[in-house]
């Protein structure tokens, strides 16, 4: 297990100080994403410049994501092998500056489809490193004070932030010489290196190499044993596991509807701005409602909100579609992540929390290429592939009964810590 802040530290600058590190953390390793920010400039140069398929345009980000579906390994190193002493600092440093790097290699890559996946792959490795890093130690306050709704809310507002900020930017670049997105995405990735520098302090570690091993293997068996956490990413894999239609319903909106990126860059910036209210929202439910009754409420809306994309018709349904389904489905995924940090043992926090975002990246980038191949090779609808993925999420709610009432029958702020040991 990772040290918190230095005992010296007064416990208000320390909490402070955490909340700097996890709020900069998130925002880098989110808004620096190919996903994120340069997601709309991707898809327009692949789809426009490059005249990719909808198929091998969402193949693309599947594979350029490649290492978020890895993000345990990631997790074992940090939490078993320190680098100088250190096993957040140091990791954030070292791979918050090699991301920027890559970043500013990209916008001097010729365009060329592998080419831009070879590095896109690059980017995502350090950036993986970086984010399990930010979430191990969010998981380790979190369970230090019973606050996985807040906490996890916060890390949502954070990210719905960066979406708001996202939606009208990525629709300008995308409009422009691509190497402004690269050098935009480095630059916010190398912010994250004076704050780690200045605010995120550690106890030095001095281990053995056989001490590092046996700290490895003990990694690997508190997560074999964690009945709670398998039965989390069993219900997690069920929900994402839905086709997805994400791609489709980028070109739908440009061959279809003929929005342009700025059209685009505005959806999702209504997106964001009802997702930050939701967030807002959760942080209050979840100090008085229990986990259960969020998770099935979640799960519940967000699939029923689903099916309005079956009428995602003109700009003005655009717009009504993408803003309430931004605040379900917002809803949703903070319940999923909230069970996430609660399920997460104690003493393995890098990597179980990174075990379960794993499930969650794997899934969405990978149903996300079946959908567009089945509307590509086999002609399904837009219309059945929404109605697919509505159907298929509603599979999980009964599952959620199954999970332990010590993990999912208590509010926020009431103790569930010890379960996740279970």
């Amino acid at each position: 297990m990772s040290s918190p802040p230095m005992p010296d530290e007064r416990p208000r600058a320390a909490l402070i100080h955490a909340g700097i590190v996890i709020g900069a953390g998130v925002l880098a390793t989110t808004l620096a994403q190919t996903g994120v920010l340069a997601h709309l400039p991707l898809q327009n140069l692949l789809k426009n410049e490059l005249h990719e398929t909808r198929t091998a345009t969402a193949a693309f980000f599947f594979w350029a994501s490649l290492a978020w579906y890895l993000k345990p390994l990631a997790g074992i190193v940090t939490d078993a092998f320190p680098i100088f002493g250190s096993r957040r600092r140091s990791y954030i440093l070292l791979s918050a500056g090699c991301a920027a790097l890559a970043w500013f290699a990209l916008a001097m890559t010729p365009h060329d489809y592998h080419a831009f996946l070879r590095i896109a792959i690059v980017i995502n490795v350090f950036m993986v490193v970086a984010s399990t890093v930010i979430g191990g130690f969010l998981v380790e306050t979190a369970h230090a004070i019973a606050g996985s709704g807040r906490l996890t809310a916060i890390r949502q507002v954070v990210m719905q932030g960066c979406g708001i900020v996202n939606g009208p930017i990525a629709g300008y670049l995308a409009s422009i010489a691509f190497g402004w997105t690269a050098g935009a995405c480095g630059g916010v990735m190398l912010l994250l290196v004076p704050v780690a520098f200045l605010f995120l302090k550690e106890q030095r570690q001095h281990l053995g190499a056989a001490e590092v091993l046996a700290k490895a293997r003990g990694q690997l068996a508190n997560i074999a044993t964690a009945r709670t956490m398998w039965a989390a990413v069993g219900l997690m894999a069920l929900f994402y596991i839905a086709p997805g239609f994400g791609t489709a319903l980028f070109y739908k909106q440009q061959n279809e509807l003929h929005f342009t990126t700025h059209d685009q860059g505005m959806l999702q910036l209504i997106g964001s701005i009802s997702g930050v209210a939701s967030a807002l929202c959760y942080g209050w439910l979840c100090r008085r409602f229990a986990l259960r009754t969020l998770l099935v409420g979640g799960l519940t809306l967000g699939a029923g909100l689903t099916l309005m994309y079956v009428s995602y018709t003109s700009w003005d349904h655009a717009a009504l579609i993408d803003g309430i389904n931004g605040f379900g489905g917002t809803i949703a995924e903070l319940a999923l992540m909230d069970l996430a940090v609660r399920a997460t043992p104690v003493g393995s926090e890098g990597l179980g929390y990174s075990l379960m975002l794993s499930i969650r990246n794997l899934a969405l980038s990978g149903t996300d290429w079946f959908g567009s191949k089945l509307l590509d090779q086999y002609h399904v609808s837009f219309e059945t592939l929404v109605i697919a993925n509505a159907a298929t999420t509603l599979i999980a709610v009964p599952l959620i009964f199954l999970l332990p009432r010590s993990v999912i029958g208590a509010r926020d702020a009431e103790g569930y810590g010890e379960a996740a040991l279970g």
